[in-house]
Parts: C-alpha cells; structure tokens; sequence
C-alpha cells in the first residue's frame, strides 16, 4: 500500500499532524464535520465535538442536505444532524494532533486547525449468505482524515 501523503506542504517547526486511516465512519458525516471545523482554534472545535457528541449542538450539512431534518435555534442554515460516530472518530484525531503539537513544543493554546480534510478509504467487502445459495453484498466503506494545526499569533 503506498504512503498517503497530506495535501498541503507547510513548516515543520510551526504545526503539528495527525492522521487517521481506514476509520469506519460514514463519509458524508466526516465532510461535513470537516468543513464545520475547519479554521476554527483547537480548543473550540474540541468543545464543538463533545457539544455534538452530547447532542447539544449540531453539525449544518451544507452539501448532503437533502431530507436532512431542520434544527432549531438561529444556525444560519437549517439542515442539521448529530453525527455521534463520526464526532468521535474526529476527536480522537484531534487529540492525537494535539498530543503532537505538546510533543514538538508549540504552545497548544494558541493552536488553530489550518488544515482538515476527509478522503475515501477502502471499502471492506463481505456477503452476508442468504437463502437457495444467493448472496447480499454487505459492503463498508472507510475514510481517511488528516489534520494539519498550526500556531497563530
């Protein structure tokens, strides 16, 4: 398998990297998570995660909007949902980054998200059996996120 490289080249020195690979959360959730959360500093997109975790607060969906139910409150956009596993799954990538970013010796309160970005994974394929010797295919599709923080000033 060959080596996924991140999609934007900055200093070393200055930001921290996380990635995460073959994750089994739902594409569509993971864009939109990103989308939400990217630019924001860490520590806010962190408490945005657990607030969407808790389901107190949820993620716009802005492109798979189509018979997305609409959420109260003043969002400016009204298409919304609560994508637990995918919150998660983004968290911990999050964290790793941050762990990262303690590692190298930024300062991890003034760390923002400069880049993230969700890319299609492999597709894990099994069949489940079924009856006169048939087959249904019960496919499961993965991505693969990486984070990029970065120090602001």
């Amino acid at each position: 398998m060959g080596k996924l490289k991140y999609k934007i080249q900055v200093n070393p020195e200055k930001t921290a990297r996380a990635m995460g690979r073959n994750i089994p959360i739902s594409r569509k959730h993971a864009r939109e998570i990103c989308k939400s959360i990217n630019g924001m500093k860490l520590d806010e997109a962190i408490k945005f995660l657990e607030d969407v975790i808790a389901m107190k607060r949820p993620v716009l969906f802005r492109r798979h909007c189509k018979k997305v139910g609409h959420r109260k409150g003043k969002l400016g956009w009204p298409a919304g949902r609560y994508p637990v596993k995918a919150a998660k799954a983004i968290l911990k990538i999050l964290n790793y980054a941050k762990a990262n970013a303690e590692y190298k010796g930024l300062n991890v309160e003034k760390l923002r998200i400069k880049h993230i970005s969700t890319n299609k994974g492999i597709t894990i394929k099994r069949y489940m059996p079924r009856a006169f010797g048939r087959a249904t295919p019960k496919f499961q599709e993965t991505v693969h996120i990486q984070v990029i923080l970065e120090e602001y000033h």
